[in-house]
């Protein structure tokens, strides 16, 4: 069996569970997320209302991945609709900024024009201030998407180490030319 695929999800308190035709709804106080799981895998939920199970009907190497995956994915609805997820991005160099304008997040690093990147629906884009990025969100991969896509437009250069990074990455930084 797969180790993290026979362990049960629990459910927390204020969340409701819905399984119907291969479709897991999670309902909780931040929002509604719905994912539809592998005909291999069945999903149900323990008579109790507490825990989620996932099964499997074979022991194929893809079906054993599938097993897993689902139920990762099932924790992660969990804790997104109970807590949410959230990214932090810092932008670093000089002259280099972002702003939130509407629906469109406006980034000035060092291009000739501004890029603009339309926020989805589903997050909320903050900036503290003119250097930082706060993406929330319910869903996970929705977050590290969005917030893999605005590091993309400048990713952090080795040299002097200017561009989008995640809060707290360690850039690794190189030496520069050396004067013989």
């Amino acid at each position: 069996m797969s180790r993290i695929g026979k362990k049960p999800v629990s459910v927390p308190s204020g969340v409701k569970v819905n399984v119907a035709d291969r479709k897991v709804t999670v309902e909780g106080k931040l929002g509604k997320l719905e994912y539809t799981h592998r005909p291999e895998i069945g999903v149900k939920v323990e008579s109790d209302g507490k825990t989620v199970v996932c099964t499997r009907g074979s022991d194929e190497r893809t079906i054993r991945a599938y097993h897993g995956l689902t139920r990762a994915l099932i924790n992660n609805m969990m804790i997104g609709v109970t807590d949410g997820y959230e990214k932090k991005l810092e932008i670093q160099g000089v002259g280099y900024l972002a702003a939130i304008q509407g629906k469109t997040l406006q980034l000035r690093v060092g291009f000739a024009n501004e890029v603009h990147k339309t926020i989805p629906a589903g997050l909320t884009v903050t900036c503290p201030d003119q250097t930082h990025i706060v993406i929330k969100g319910t869903d996970k991969q929705l977050v590290g998407e969005f917030a893999a896509e605005v590091r993309a437009v400048r990713k952090p250069e080795p040299y002097k180490g200017k561009g989008i990074r995640y809060d707290g990455e360690q850039v690794r930084r190189k030496a520069g030319k050396t004067a013989t």
